[in-house]
């Protein structure tokens, strides 16, 4: 747990990333050897403070969870958390099912706590409030609190449906659950989708199952992207399609990608 010998660090060498709660994975360091030839005040004070944006999990009837977590880790803990070890260790709870908020929290700060020998603080934060700082407001319905049971994690366009009794409507629809891994690092892509789309109203509960179902697809996110146009396009028939996915929780780095046309 302690091991000083950063070469069994995963921080530069090629990783599985986990598809299981792992808490060994995390990779605690000794402060004290750089300590030791620092002049360090009496009153000295302060906090680790983390922004971890790749907090995801299931709910009970699995259904993903995503939020952004803020990580605190006191000054004086004997160790701190290698930071690619923090990452795999908080993707190791992206598919596995917990029955509330709280337990998975407590759980994560019990983990931690343990990793840097001292309490940790761990605060969960929804998507929406980042929106406008982050990216721009994503206008539109969100979708993602709609009581929904899951339980495939590949593309599965038969689940989309439209309500046929209903007249023609113009609406946009939004989810920030969209989750698929790339084909190179196996690393997960997340994102926020939007879709805009005029013809009969698409059945929401099926739209957020469709979009749930990529969760374990590997494929790079232009082509998710550009799978979600068509197969919305081909099962729902609108007269006129949007879809505008913005990935933004991985690496700090933003990706834009849109498709549209009109019949």
């Amino acid at each position: 747990m302690t091991n000083q010998n950063l070469e069994h660090s995963p921080l530069g060498h090629q990783v599985q990333y986990p598809t299981a709660y792992d808490p060994s994975l995390l990779f605690p360091i000794d402060r004290a050897p750089n300590r030791s030839v620092l002049t360090v005040p009496e009153m000295w004070f302060g906090q680790d403070v983390w922004t971890a944006y790749e907090v995801s999990w299931l709910n009970s009837k699995g259904k993903p969870v995503t939020v952004i977590g803020e990580i605190a880790i006191p000054w004086n803990s004997p160790m701190l958390i290698e930071s690619k070890s923090l990452k795999l260790y908080l993707n190791s709870f992206n598919e596995v099912r917990f029955e509330s908020e709280k337990e998975v929290r407590l759980l994560m700060e019990a983990d931690l706590s343990a990793a840097a020998q001292a309490p940790v603080e761990l605060r969960f934060y929804g998507l929406s409030p980042y929106d406008g700082p982050m990216m721009g407001q994503i206008e539109g319905e969100n979708i993602d609190d709609l009581d929904v049971e899951i339980d495939h994690y590949t593309p599965q366009p038969a689940v989309l449906r439209c309500i046929e009794s209903a007249d023609t409507v113009y609406e946009t629809l939004v989810s920030h659950l969209l989750k698929s891994n790339c084909p190179q690092t196996g690393q997960p892509d997340w994102g926020t989708v939007q879709i805009t789309y005029t013809g009969k109203k698409i059945a929401p509960e099926s739209l957020l199952k469709y979009i749930v179902s990529f969760r374990l697809h590997t494929e790079f996110h232009e082509h998710c992207v550009e799978r979600i146009y068509s197969d919305i396009m081909e099962r729902c028939a609108p007269e006129s399609l949007l879809v505008h996915a913005r990935y933004t929780r991985r690496g700090g780095w933003i990706l834009i990608r849109g498709a549209a046309a009109i019949r």
